[in-house]
């Protein structure tokens, strides 16, 4: 079971570009998308064989998920049940008969760190709901969690350390996630690589000089981890300022 996510910074924009051509390329059972940046009925994608999810953020052109599904759900839900965090669109949980699979974008803390406060308040209920799934049946989930955990998930670590993405607190949110049964995939199987990001600034040459951030994430329930076949980062695929992630799983 090959499961991708993608940060894609705007759909429409990236449908205009190679979204097509890597939707198809990547050919993943589960295909997840944040930050579609759009409303019900803005775009229509003709997936032949995908059963579409989507969530809309109340505010126009901002955040938003999305999960396109080779086999229907059994259940879906939107959000995590709680007002204050559901309006932005960022949650997205399917139901099959041996797991659940989540797309999460979580939100950003920010400039001077505004929104830090309202961040640890969305990490708790956020973990809240992972755990009341994962007490039913193993979880998936994945995206993009706002967080490098470990010095080697940026490339500027030492001048990033009170910057929205790499603060203490939001570090230590990311280790009580993964104390509370979880694991981050990419970790699992290169433990110490370093290098290798999802997000890039359009500024300064980034990409091109490969100054980059991992917060782009598959974690699973750590009662699983013997059906992970593999992770990957595909810095290949441009279009955003984030590229795919994948894992790989022996589970259905």
């Amino acid at each position: 079971m090959k499961c991708i996510s993608w940060n894609v910074n705007g759909l429409r924009a990236v449908v205009k570009k190679n979204f097509m051509e890597v939707f198809q390329q990547l050919d993943a059972d589960f295909f997840c998308l944040q930050e579609t940046k759009l409303q019900a009925g803005q775009i229509e994608l003709d997936l032949p064989g995908y059963t579409q999810y989507w969530n809309y953020a109340e505010k126009k052109g901002y955040s938003g998920t999305a999960i396109f599904a080779k086999e229907a759900a059994m259940n879906v839900r939107l959000g995590i049940g709680i007002e204050e965090h559901d309006q932005e669109g960022r949650v997205i949980t399917l139901e099959y008969p041996n797991f659940f699979i989540v797309t999460c974008y979580t939100p950003n803390s920010q400039n001077e760190l505004k929104r830090l406060d309202y961040r640890m308040a969305w990490e708790d209920a956020f973990l809240d709901h992972l755990k009341k799934l994962d007490a039913i049946k193993p979880v998936i989930f994945c995206g993009d969690l706002n967080v490098a955990h470990e010095n080697i998930d940026l490339k500027n670590w030492k001048t990033n350390q009170k910057n929205a993405g790499f603060t203490d607190e939001e570090r230590a949110k990311f280790s009580v996630l993964l104390d509370s049964g979880f694991i981050d995939t990419f970790r699992f199987f290169y433990p110490d690589k370093e290098g290798l990001y999802s997000w890039w600034s359009y500024r300064f040459n980034a990409r091109k000089n490969n100054a980059g951030w991992r917060i782009d994430y598959f974690c699973v329930s750590r009662r699983i981890q013997d059906y992970l076949i593999s992770a990957r980062i595909h810095t290949e695929i441009e279009g955003s300022d984030h590229c795919p992630v994948e894992v790989d799983l022996e589970l259905k």
